[in-house]
């Protein structure tokens, strides 16, 4: 008579030998791997980092004027910060004057789509749907100021900037990528390897 062994009891921290307790969705089964989640791709190779995006742009369309397969290479910014650059005041005329703005362009467009479908005067159409769009987009705009309640009174655009950009190719095409860059200079790092 055979006996059946039951698996040991999962714990934390323990890899191997122990089952996974269940989940909402029943029984789950251990990352295969290191436990990192799935290989994204291919091995990869940093062959530069660079400064700025231009510098990183214009080393992949160097590599694509000499007919490298560029569809094997990534650009990949590090240290990301977001920066927001706050643009002006925001007033309550400002607020009704951008959505006049704003407005203006859906009624613009409104108005050509019923111009369309207009036998009679159609400029006439078209400026009734961009003046109601205005006065409506600087009502709303005004009103949705006033509800913010001063706590946002300027405007800003957001962007992200990383602190270097890196090239990178896939591992059995870096030796190519490497030679075609030794004939540029962009004053960019190019990092050494172990052979």
């Amino acid at each position: 008579m055979t006996t059946q062994s039951s698996p040991s009891a999962w714990q934390p921290g323990v890899t191997g030998g122990g089952t996974l307790p269940s989940g909402p969705g029943g029984a789950t089964a251990a990352p295969s791997g290191d436990g990192h989640g799935p290989q994204t791709g291919p091995p990869t190779v940093t062959i530069g980092a660079y400064p700025d995006y231009p510098s990183a742009q214009r080393v992949v369309d160097y590599l694509a004027d000499n007919r490298f397969p560029v569809e094997r290479t990534a650009i990949v910014g590090t240290n990301l910060t977001l920066v927001e650059t706050v643009l002006g005041r925001m007033t309550t005329g400002r607020a009704a004057l951008i959505g006049a703005g704003t407005g203006a362009w859906f009624g613009l467009f409104i108005g050509l789509l019923f111009g369309i479908f207009t036998v009679a005067n159609w400029l006439a159409v078209v400026l009734a749907g961009l003046v109601i769009g205005a006065v409506w987009g600087a009502v709303f705009g005004a009103v949705a100021h006033a509800m913010t309640g001063g706590r946002r009174d300027f405007t800003s655009a957001s962007s992200l900037r990383a602190s270097q950009y890196a090239v990178i190719v896939e591992a059995d095409v870096a030796d190519q990528a490497r030679q075609l860059l030794g004939r540029l200079h962009l004053g960019g790092r190019t990092p050494q390897t172990a052979g």
